[in-house]
């Protein structure tokens, strides 16, 4: 028997409610918690009978807030459940409560209390799908405690700390309120796809475009430019670099608060999964990883991103291995041409690529790069595969450069009988090992000579090579 539009309505909003909506909510009529059979019941009268439905999105209406926390006194869950919650931590609660009805929703949420952090099964569901939640509500009210005026933003440290912002890029509504809970503009939304001055001062604030201000799409693309936003943002757990950019590159990690530094490694490696390129454009000292030098420390490293990445053809099949992240690069020899010492620990180098001494490339590197038997290389990162296998590349691409040392070798020729009928040769006066990404470099771009930027050439698939970075 077929469902009827109005049964498959209530599917669809069961299933909302379910997956897309926080686990409690503050009900603001008698400040209590609810969980989401009571939202479920709540709303039920609400599910349209018709077809082509409204998202249920349109109907299951909470607030959100987003604020700098208390250096102590919030409410916990514990506090607000048993009704002794106290203190300036419980006003802002309030505030917010008391802002929120005037939006005409009769539920919110509060990363304060609405989470039962004794609970590491649920703190893991929240931190994992907390930027659904601000996205899925009708309204993100935004407290600034340290600001008076749309000027003030620029110095309030809610423009500073890692989680703010999801919380400012995830919603589709905002509206700032100062630290009196004064709204700051007259508007409805403060999330404009005009220039307006808030606008344009979060624009100034947070280093991001106004058109994603706007309009944001999560995912792990643009990766070197949204970890520049980032890098500008502190938290105070250091897992928390990680855990409050999962909703901005729409990946999911377990959370395991210990485990330090290793866990933006984890981050890192997922957004990899998606094989955008712009995730190698960092510079600087890369992460204590146990097998690869290709993972960067924190978002601080892509503040010195070497370009802007031209348009990219595909994706890189990146893939973590005991060998380190394995690759697919059009690799192209390249020479050492010149070394100019910068300071006592790096210098300049040249390189030209004897095919086409026209391609050149220059870099910072750490002086040993260049000490003792090395070979350099550059592995293009931006070409694509067509059907007789033969790497397409632009006339305008971009690369890393590569590296690999001489090993040290310690050989002997055999004397024993058994090798008599075995002929045996000198070994090769050097001996290199695997590509290396140079340390301290981000991307660089190639301008092949005769190639407009916009056209493409096809290069031999001999060129194509599996590296270890």
């Amino acid at each position: 028997m077929d469902k009827t539009e109005w049964e498959k309505n209530l599917d669809t909003f069961d299933r909302y409610v379910m997956n897309y909506t926080p686990i409690r909510l503050i009900r603001l009529s008698d400040m209590k918690f609810v969980g989401r059979n009571d939202v479920k019941k709540h709303f039920r009268d609400s599910v349209p009978k018709c077809k082509r439905a409204p998202h249920p999105a349109s109907y299951v209406k909470y607030a959100i807030l987003s604020h700098r926390w208390l250096d102590e006194g919030e409410p916990t869950y514990e506090e607000l459940k048993s009704g002794t919650a106290r203190g300036p931590g419980y006003e802002k609660l309030k505030k917010f409560c008391e802002k929120a009805r005037s939006f005409k929703v009769e539920f919110a949420w509060s990363d304060t209390c609405c989470i039962d952090k004794s609970s590491s099964t649920e703190l893991d569901q929240s931190v994992r799908a907390m930027f659904r939640w601000y996205y899925n509500s009708d309204i993100c009210i935004i407290h600034l405690a340290e600001s008076e005026t749309i000027e003030d933003i620029m110095r309030d440290e809610w423009t500073r700390r890692g989680w703010t912002l999801q919380e400012l890029l995830a919603p589709i509504n905002i509206k700032f309120f100062n630290k009196h809970w004064m709204p700051m503009t007259r508007a409805e939304n403060d999330k404009s796809p005009k220039k307006t001055e808030v606008m344009k001062t979060l624009e100034r604030a947070t280093g991001i475009p106004h058109k994603d201000l706007w309009i944001f799409q999560p995912g792990p693309v643009r990766v070197d430019e949204r970890m520049m936003w980032a890098s500008r943002r502190k938290t105070t757990r250091v897992e928390d670099v990680a855990y409050s950019l999962m909703g901005v590159f729409d990946v999911s990690l377990q959370t395991a608060y210990g485990g330090g530094d290793r866990a933006f490694c984890r981050l890192i490696e997922a957004i990899m999964q998606d094989g955008d390129p712009s995730i190698l454009n960092w510079t600087g000292e890369p992460s204590f990883h146990s097998s690869s030098h290709a993972f960067p420390r924190s978002p601080e490293n892509f503040v010195g991103r070497t370009l802007q990445l031209p348009r990219v053809l595909g994706q890189l099949e990146m893939t973590m291995t005991s060998l380190g992240l394995r690759v697919p690069l059009v690799v192209l020899p390249l020479t050492l041409t010149s070394i100019t010492k910068r300071s006592r620990h790096e210098c300049n180098i040249t390189l030209e690529c004897p095919l086409s001494r026209a391609i050149r490339c220059n870099a910072n590197v750490s002086n040993t790069v260049v000490e003792g038997h090395h070979q350099f290389a550059l592995g293009i990162v931006n070409y694509s595969l067509v059907s007789f296998k033969a790497p397409r590349i632009p006339g305008k691409s971009v690369g890393c450069i590569l590296v690999r040392s001489a090993a040290r070798q310690k050989t002997c020729q055999p004397t024993s009988s058994a090798f008599v009928r075995h002929k045996t040769i000198s070994p090769p006066k050097h001996v290199f090992g695997q590509w290396k990404k140079v340390d301290q470099t981000g991307l660089v771009e190639v301008n092949f000579p005769n190639i407009p930027s916009d056209s493409y050439m096809y290069i031999k698939h001999e060129y194509l090579e599996i590296v270890y970075l």
